[in-house]
């Protein structure tokens, strides 16, 4: 046993295992409860593996049914969960380098300068250092907005503004208000900080470390920081145009609204969509086009080494490009002038149709124990645990505790699952001494 968790792949699922363990005793304890009692197994067991897993789903309020100390193991836990996946996938990307052979240490040392593997304890003081920087320039803007803005009370400005801070920065989205930040709608000052905390969170450390050197020569990005950057533009454009399309005079979210304000409400809902969880308008009132899209935002996530979830924008688009080195004919697939690995391309393949298989199990298990959600909700809701994001059409709550239980091995699945198998893949490269004949079946 201790053979194996000393295996880098099981290192991160077994971590926030413990992690999961220990947070969801400690929410069921009484002092955890702004009510006398303990709370009920799976409530705690769902908001631990949320906070733990950065996700933000809740089954209960979470403002008024966790105490002050409940609160707190929330912000904790949130805290080391998203430190944990960044720190965690960091590193793993720096060993799997240094597991290559000399030809891809090479290969990655030119074409990968995101991992220095100098000093692997500056980087990770590194990574909590600029995290806990982020946190306090954010928790300062939205906690003076707080206090002067809403007559909020010096010490529940900073508090508010500070749990919501390391929610927005490590993607948790768990919010103290039972309509999350619908209440903010049209408040620059309060969406616009939370949404940048959340961009950053979602791109990783690797790409962070590399703009802050290289910002000003993206000639010399590398593969990962193209993909991630320019993934995360496309795809940000592309949701915020069809968010504002689709809810402009919908009545029930973006029709009351002024155009200043629907343009920061599809501004903040497109990032918030594929990573950050808050929502500033009622998604449960949106028109089926939008939930489709959003869907299909939350299941790519953020960059690979963040705290978002999904397949990750490297996937995505490293997969887009397969396809269109097939549907040309090139032998190679390339991007920047730079050749793809076949083994690559068989990594982000297989990260990406399993996710399809989780969430596709995901929602036929909810569909089997809730007769009365529909296809499209049950989606949207097993795709925004997978993928981490927190968003729901308010179906969550009203889940018997099965399909609560569906939901928790959804978001530890899709938190750990993308991290533990592109480890184990990349780790796990064999060379044969022997090929077999070639042969090639019908396809299509």
């Amino acid at each position: 046993m201790r053979r194996q968790l000393q295996h880098p792949a099981r290192i991160v699922p077994a971590a926030f295992l413990a992690l999961v363990v220990v947070g969801t005793v400690l929410m069921m304890l009484p002092v955890s409860r702004a009510e006398p009692g303990f709370a009920p197994f799976v409530t705690a067991l769902f908001t631990a593996t949320s906070a733990v897993c950065v996700t933000g789903l809740a089954v209960v309020d979470t403002g008024t049914y966790w105490s002050p100390f409940g609160l707190g193991m929330i912000t904790v836990l949130t805290q080391i969960g998203g430190l944990g996946i960044m720190v965690m996938a960091t590193l793993l990307g720096v060993l799997i380098s240094q597991r290559l052979g000399l030809r891809g240490r090479l290969m990655a040392q030119t074409e990968s300068r995101t991992l220095e593997t100098a000093d692997i304890g500056r980087m990770v003081l590194r990574i909590v250092a600029v995290s806990f920087v982020c946190e306090a320039v954010i928790a300062a803007v939205v906690g003076l907005r707080f206090w002067l803005g809403y007559d909020y009370s010096f010490g529940r400005a900073v508090w508010e503004g500070v749990f919501h801070s390391i929610q927005a920065f490590n993607n948790g989205g768990f919010a103290l208000y039972p309509d999350s930040l619908m209440r903010f709608v049209g408040d620059d000052w309060i969406c616009i900080p939370l949404v940048l905390g959340v961009m950053l969170g979602s791109i990783g450390f690797p790409v962070i470390f590399e703009l802050a050197r290289e910002w000003r020569t993206p000639a010399r990005w590398s593969t990962h920081t193209r993909l991630t950057v320019w993934g995360s533009i496309v795809l940000g454009v592309f949701g915020f145009i069809f968010v504002l399309a689709f809810e402009w005079n919908n009545p029930s979210t973006f029709g009351p609204l002024s155009w200043g304000d629907k343009v920061l409400a599809a501004f903040t809902q497109d990032v918030m969509t594929r990573s950050g969880g808050f929502n500033s308008v009622d998604f449960g009132a949106m028109h089926q086009e939008t939930l489709t899209i959003s869907t299909a935002l939350m299941f790519i996530g953020g960059g690979s080494g963040s705290t978002s979830g999904g397949i990750k924008l490297t996937t995505f688009f490293l997969l887009a490009f397969v396809i269109l080195a097939e549907i040309r004919g090139e032998p190679d697939v390339v991007i920047g002038r730079r050749r793809i690995a076949e083994t690559t391309q068989r990594q982000a393949m297989t990260v990406a149709l399993l996710g399809v298989a989780l969430v596709g199990t995901g929602t036929l298990a909810l569909l089997a124990i809730d007769r009365d959600i529909t296809l499209d909700r049950a989606i949207f809701e097993a795709t925004s645990a997978f993928a981490t994001v927190g968003l729901s059409t308010g179906i969550t709550p009203t889940l018997p505790e099965s399909g609560q239980v569906v939901l928790v091995i959804l978001m530890y699945v899709g938190r750990v699952g993308t991290i533990a198998v592109g480890s184990a893949i990349a780790l796990n490269t064999r060379q044969r001494l022997y090929r077999y004949p070639e042969e090639r079946p019908i396809v299509g």
